[in-house]
């Protein structure tokens, strides 16, 4: 239990820098690119994100649970298979990425090097992947947490420097943005590739066993199938969701490029401020994932039930405070942005959603340690059918527009926490007040 919250706090510590350094980089974006540029950004993010889903096919998470769950032994000859699928899954990535990317509708607004920025970042996933899972299941979480503040510390290196120096049409500066954001995961693969090569030299030196491909290909397969589906999912709904509120607002009445600026200001201003205390959240799912696995390999119910009292009250613990402090301090947040901006009210509305995936977040890791990543599937499912419903039936409201889709985003939220929170309840023998059933 040392060691995870140890692992945690140095997570915790180093993301609070990446994430004021976050805070920073979209202020830079906000004033180099405009209003029309944060919102053409914040939009073609989630696309980003998903082809970063499917380069990694979630290897992280299986690497670090196999490494997690297995003797040392078979570490080494499990890393060299990885490599070797890794290696197959980006040629066959690449290949269809060139076949489809300049042809997908959103790239139409963009200049016309995007999608080939996108192609470029397959192999830098899928590589820095394998890296990143085997020092993430050994809780080396020093080199996690430092290759995280590196992606963010470079990128705004490049944005202050590119943007201090010279000035860009609109089009050109949008593409520079994105080439600092892909230039940054270049320079994490550089610093995660080389310290992984230096552990396969000493796991090299150690006695080892050797596994055959299939049986590890089959192993990993098992949970990044499935984890790869689920966040697939996600990335797929989070990708399309700027176009559905688009069109949602502008049946409710608004211009097309206003919907477009209203998105963006949410995204780029409501969501930056937000999610900002989530760097703790998502430390804790990174620490939490072999942590659980390994617990729940061993069958240590009461380890499980344990950690999870611990981290529901470390998240409401920074999560309330977070969540009052957005509501009653909102106008002058937002006006580190654009001032007057609608934003402050998106802000306040949003409170409950964000208060929610503070809790989900490290619910979700419980879930993928527990092997239960088909109901974290179905739980995505149910939200997101019912969050786009609402949605639109919300949003199209000329009364309401933008204030309609942010309450359909927290009606999902308090669902989607509800469920993943009573199905792990059921699994460790915990009933919702997280004291132990007994028979």
């Amino acid at each position: 239990m040392n060691t995870f919250f140890k692992s945690a706090v140095l997570l915790i510590v180093v993301a609070f820098i990446g994430e004021c350094i976050e805070f920073l980089i979209n202020m830079i974006l906000a004033r180099e690119l405009g209003e029309e540029g944060l919102g053409l950004y914040m939009s073609i993010l989630p696309t980003i994100l998903f082809i970063v889903v499917i380069a990694s096919l979630e290897l992280p998470i299986s690497i670090s649970k196999f490494v997690a769950e297995k003797s040392v032994i078979f570490h080494r000859s499990m890393l060299i298979h990885a490599l070797k699928f890794a290696t197959i899954c980006t040629v066959v990535f690449s290949l269809l990425a060139i076949w489809l990317l300049p042809m997908i509708p959103v790239f139409d607004r963009y200049h016309p090097l995007v999608p080939w920025l996108f192609i470029l970042l397959i192999p830098v996933i899928a590589f820095s992947s394998v890296a990143r899972g085997y020092f993430m299941g050994s809780q080396k979480m020093g080199k996690i947490a430092f290759a995280n503040f590196l992606r963010r510390a470079g990128q705004l290196v490049l944005l202050v420097v590119l943007f201090m120096f010279t000035t860009f049409e609109a089009d050109v500066a949008l593409l520079v943005a994105l080439c600092t954001l892909i230039a940054s995961e270049f320079l994490v693969l550089s610093f995660l590739f080389v310290a992984f090569l230096i552990h396969m030299r000493q796991l090299k030196r150690e006695p080892r066993a050797h596994l055959s491909g299939s049986k590890v290909r089959k192993t990993l397969l098992e949970v990044s199938i499935p984890t790869t589906g689920l966040r697939i999912f996600h990335a797929a709904t989070f990708a399309v969701k700027p176009f559905f509120i688009k069109e949602t607002l502008v049946k409710a009445g608004m211009v097309d490029t206003l919907a477009m600026v209203q998105y963006g200001k949410m995204a780029g201003v409501a969501f930056t401020i937000g999610f900002f205390p989530a760097f703790i959240a998502h430390s804790l799912l990174i620490v939490l994932i072999p942590t659980v696995s390994e617990a729940y390999a061993k069958k240590d119910t009461d380890r499980l039930q344990t950690l999870l009292r611990k981290v529901m009250l470390v998240t409401a613990a920074y999560g309330i405070p977070a969540a009052a402090t957005f509501y009653f301090f909102a106008e002058p947040l937002t006006s580190l942005f654009f001032e007057n901006s609608p934003a402050v009210r998106y802000l306040q509305l949003l409170v409950p959603y964000f208060l929610f995936h503070f809790f989900v977040i490290p619910m979700q890791a419980y879930l993928i340690g527990l092997g239960l990543v088909k109901d974290a599937f179905i739980h995505a499912l149910y939200s997101t059918v019912f969050s786009f419903g609402m949605m639109y039936v919300l949003g199209s409201n000329p009364n309401l527009q933008m204030d309609g889709i942010i309450l359909g985003m927290n009606m999902s939220a308090v669902l989607l926490t509800c469920l993943h929170y009573v199905t792990i309840c059921k699994k460790i023998n915990v009933n919702v007040l997280l004291r132990e059933n007994r028979l």
